[in-house]
C-alpha cells in the first residue's frame, strides 16, 4: 500500500517541478507495481487548487478529471474523527510548520496501515512514514 501525497501529483504533471523527473519514473514504478494506492480528498483538493495557481483552471481540471477516473487510485475521505486526529497532529508538530492535510494524511495513514509514501515532503519522514 501506498498514499500519494500533492507533491508527486504536483510533480508528475508540472514539467517545470523540481522533482519531475524523479515523479515520472516514480509514478512509472508505481504504476507496474501491484500495490494498492491511496490519497485523500485533501489531498486531491490541494492538488487541484495549485495546479490551478500554477499552470491554470482548465489545465486543473483536465487534471482532476485524470485523477477522478483513475481505476487504481482509491481515495479516503475524512471523517470528523479523522479530522480530529489531524487536529491533535497538527498541534503535535506545531514547530515543524507542517500543514492540516499532511496531518490529516497523517491520520488516514495510521488507520490504515499504510507506511509508504509517494510525495517529496519530509514532514512525511518526521512523522514516521517511508518516502521513494
Amino acid at each position: 500500500m501506498i498514499f500519494i501525497d500533492t507533491g508527486a501529483f504536483l510533480a508528475r504533471y508540472l514539467a517545470r517541478d523540481q522533482y519531475h523527473q524523479e515523479a515520472i519514473r516514480l509514478w512509472q514504478d508505481l504504476e507496474k507495481s501491484k500495490k494498492l494506492i491511496y490519497t485523500s480528498n485533501f489531498v486531491i483538493d490541494e492538488t487541484i487548487t495549485l495546479l490551478a495557481r500554477k499552470a491554470n483552471y482548465n489545465f486543473a481540471v483536465d487534471k482532476a478529471k485524470t485523477i477522478y477516473s483513475s481505476t487504481r487510485l482509491n481515495i479516503i475521505r475524512a471523517d470528523d474523527r479523522l479530522e480530529l486526529m489531524a487536529v491533535r497532529l497538527f498541534e503535535k508538530y506545531a514547530d515543524q510548520n507542517v500543514s492540516f492535510t499532511d496531518c490529516v494524511s497523517f491520520a488516514i495513514m495510521r488507520q490504515n496501515g499504510i507506511d509508504d509514501v509517494l510525495g517529496f515532503d519530509k514532514h512525511f519522514e518526521y512523522a514516521g512514514f517511508n518516502l521513494p
